[in-house]
């Protein structure tokens, strides 16, 4: 199941079922899980540690050096989880010694084309990065979110779960759980991502109370601390707004509003 023009150092871990197309590229430490299929073309650099059942198509480049002026050539890795995704002329570096070191993508996500995922960002499960949709270093995507097409995220952002980033919107502040962002020239909160919860099986209770917390974080005219207080209230009552909560109390950027 390997094609005799791929070329695959004598230190990489093959698992089992594994295919590799004509002219891949696999280098030296670098693991793959058992039926992972790796399409023609793919050049994949270690330290990279990749799970089970991925499916990786031509010309993607994965583990590649970060770019960032401040790497000194130490030791980072990638590492992938099981069931992605990977589409044609995606990107994924590895991390930074000052950044943690490692670079990681959950399971069960879509890396559409030309998707650029920088050095140092953590990615959850089920996520779905729409074409040429980037993230720059060290940033965070929660479970479930959605990058639509040409969206961005600044460095160091945290976007939280079940969000939506819409067509061509640039995120530059910490995006709560739930909260779907539009362009004008950057981004800026328009809802909650009510559509996505109800295909998720979120029912009306739940979904009321997102809305309800949404509008007092971003409708109710108040100060974040003031906002905040409110939101205390309301999270005894719904886990999710408890989530939202934690979120603003981890929020290291200023808050999307």
């Amino acid at each position: 199941m390997i094609h005799p023009t791929a070329l695959i150092d004598p230190s990489a871990v093959i698992g089992a079922n594994v295919s590799i197309g004509a002219y891949s590229v696999i280098g030296a430490d670098v693991e793959i899980g058992d039926g992972t299929v790796i399409g023609p073309h793919v050049v994949i650099e270690g330290p990279t540690k990749i799970g089970r059942d991925n499916r990786i198509t031509q010309f993607a480049s994965l583990g590649g050096a970060p770019q960032d002026k401040k790497f000194a050539g130490e030791r980072t890795e990638l590492v992938i989880g099981d069931r992605n995704l990977i589409r044609e002329f995606a990107t994924i570096n590895r991390g930074t010694g000052d950044g943690g070191g490692i670079t990681r993508i959950g399971n069960d996500n879509w890396v559409l084309a030309y998707v650029h995922v920088a050095h140092d960002c953590q990615i959850g499960n089920n996520i779905v990065f729409s074409n040429y949709s980037a993230l720059a270093g060290h940033v965070e995507i929660g479970d479930w979110t959605i990058m639509s097409g040409y969206s961005g995220v600044h460095q160091f952002c945290k976007v939280g779960a079940h969000a939506f980033i819409g067509m061509g919107c640039l995120v530059g502040h910490d995006v709560p759980p739930f909260v779907m962002m539009a362009n004008e020239q950057q981004g800026r909160p328009r809802g909650i991502n009510s559509e996505g919860l109800k295909r998720r099986g979120f029912d009306a209770t739940r979904i009321a109370a997102i809305k309800r917390a949404y509008r007092t974080l971003y409708m109710a005219g108040l100060s974040l601390p003031e906002a905040r207080e409110k939101l205390v209230e309301q999270a005894q009552e719904s886990d999710d707004v408890r989530a939202m909560l934690e979120f603003l109390d981890h929020s290291e950027r200023s808050l999307a509003r």
